[in-house]
């Protein structure tokens, strides 16, 4: 049945890819293959409307129908893109952006005569401010709330000077600015269109929209007047145009890609990890020469975390309310074996606390989190008043199903300890929900930053936060004066330092058990150049060339 359903699914994509084909510009099939950049979106593709760039599959799509104001380089460091340079007020509240002038939006018949006018201030003033209006119901509203007035914290002094004013000095605003949200769109698009823009997409990327049969395959092809060119003079992007189909199957992605009609792959299905990579995480030698295995850091920290608020009648009853029997916890997990046999060596053992590898701030000598250490259980059971487990009461721990052999090898870790745990495995939508109301004690959980700054992290524990974000109820008070002391800190090392100095707070109070700093996985062709990677797990794909 499996290989009939693989069949079927490889003909649907054959088919799509034909009528395709049909539609692009004349060449030879071979000359067209070395233009066309294709991958697989399993999850599909919900909007082409940067308002609502919420997931990895929207996300990766609009980054290439889009700009925004500032972008994150393979080093996660903040660097110009729509503006050419800003400017930081005497009390950080204010950011004052020069524009590029030689931005144009796609060619549109949204626009007189059917070509591209030049962006302006006034429309970076628009698009932001239709992400916070709530007739648009974009789910990235949050990324303003509480930080600036919609009215007048946008204002273009020209067409092209932007500014920004915050309510109060918030560091990682250039981080919220290049998240693909942000992203800037003519008001030309939206009043003609309304919400079928999602369909409609119209930007300053270095693609523009051609086809969108959903379900079956998403075209984009080259901007040919795109604002960006190389160290040559050459105008980017290289690439003619972007393919992405839509197989449900990671497997018939698998196979696809193997034979060639797909230039690269996401992340490994566990069904054929084994397959392919071998426990230390590197590609086994059959597949040398015939794939590229690309790995770099990917800013998600996969942890359990412990619900920490002794007000609760439900942590008063539990052992989990000493921070001690937290401590034996974290102590009685071996981490790097958990990496290699249940991983694939995919990531990398959290030791170094909760904020992960990947991150500019991130410093391992700085932050010491747990190693494995089964004696240090053991002593912390018995100053805690249960040695070797005696007395201890079952904990329970929840968990999703793609989780559960994770949990299973924590509980088997810790059972040798003399802590028994009982795994719940529960469905995803309930444990948020447990999580959010503040019933979960004992829970798997997963963090990925929503820009590259260890404050996407870190808001984890301020406890003027609720869940989400700070689903562990954390409250130290040392803690949130040094989180609002490094808001207002201009001064990278500095306020790198603040954000080590709170990482260990949350070590020491063992709030949470980290488990793994996550890695993105890519399986490349090896005709495949210039396609880059960074902890954002953005795809990129205005410097890449097939040879």
């Amino acid at each position: 049945m499996k290989s009939c359903y693989c069949q079927v699914v490889i003909i649907r994509y054959c088919l799509a890819v034909l009528c395709i084909g049909l539609l692009w510009s004349c060449g030879s099939p071979e000359g067209q293959s070395l233009r066309v950049f294709r991958y697989n979106s399993t999850n599909g593709i919900a909007s082409l409307d940067p308002a609502f760039a919420k997931s990895q599959e929207v996300i990766w799509a609009v980054k290439q129908l889009y700009n925004t104001l500032v972008e994150p380089d393979s080093n996660l460091v903040i660097r110009p893109s729509l503006a050419k340079q800003w400017r930081e007020s005497a009390d950080h509240r204010t950011y004052t952006f020069d524009l590029r002038t030689d931005v144009y939006f796609q060619d549109s018949d949204i626009f007189p005569g059917g070509r591209g006018r030049r962006m302006t201030a006034q429309d970076v003033v628009y698009s932001l401010r239709r992400i916070m209006d709530p007739a648009t119901a974009s789910p990235g509203a949050w990324i303003f709330n509480g930080k600036l007035s919609a009215d007048s914290g946008f204002i273009a002094l020209n067409d092209s000077t932007f500014e920004i004013t915050l309510f109060r000095p918030f560091h990682p605003i250039l981080g919220i600015l290049s998240m693909q949200y942000c992203s800037i769109v003519p008001k030309e698009a939206i009043e003609k269109y309304g919400k079928d823009f999602r369909n409609h997409p119209c930007g300053t990327g270095p693609f523009r929209f051609f086809l969108w049969d959903e379900g079956q395959a998403l075209v984009l092809h080259r901007n040919p007047t795109y604002f960006e060119k190389d160290a040559a003079g050459n105008r980017l992007p290289y690439l003619e145009a972007v393919q992405v189909s839509f197989l449900e199957s990671k497997a018939s992605e698998f196979l696809l890609f193997r034979q060639g009609q797909l230039d690269f792959m996401n992340d490994i299905d566990a069904s054929f990890k084994d397959e392919v990579l071998t426990k230390q995480g590197k590609l086994r030698k059959e597949w040398e020469g015939k794939m590229v295995l690309h790995k770099h850091p990917y800013l998600n920290t996969e942890y359990l975390g412990f619900l920490t608020d002794s007000s609760l009648a439900l942590v008063k009853e539990s052992p989990l309310r000493w921070k001690k029997i937290r401590q034996a916890i974290n102590y009685g997990i071996d981490r790097t074996k958990m990496m290699t046999y249940l991983r694939n060596g995919i990531g990398t053992a959290a030791v170094a606390g909760f904020v992960p590898a990947g991150l500019p701030s991130f410093n391992a000598e700085n932050v010491k989190g747990y190693p494995y250490n089964p004696g240090m259980t053991r002593q912390l059971l018995r100053e805690a008043g249960f040695p070797e487990g005696k007395g201890l009461p079952v904990i329970k721990l929840l968990s999703i199903p793609i989780y559960a052999d994770l949990a299973n090898y924590v509980a088997n870790q810790l059972q040798e300890a003399g802590i028994r745990i009982q795994v719940e495995i529960i469905q995803k939508s309930l444990l948020l929900e447990q999580t959010a109301k503040s019933q979960a004690l004992f829970f798997r959980g997963s963090w990925i930053a929503d820009y590259p700054d260890a404050e996407s992290y870190l808001a984890m524990f301020y406890s003027k936060n609720p869940a989400p974000p700070n689903y562990t109820r954390y409250r130290n008070p040392a803690f949130d004066q040094l989180y609002e002391q490094s808001l207002e800190e201009n001064n990278d090392s500095l306020r790198y330092l603040q954000y080590q100095q709170m990482d260990q707070m949350i070590m020491a109070d063992a709030a949470v058990v980290p488990l793994f700093y996550d890695e993105v996985i890519r399986l490349v062709q090896p005709n495949v150049q210039g396609l880059s990677g960074n902890g954002m797990n953005l795809l990129e794909l205005r410097w890449v060339r097939k040879i």
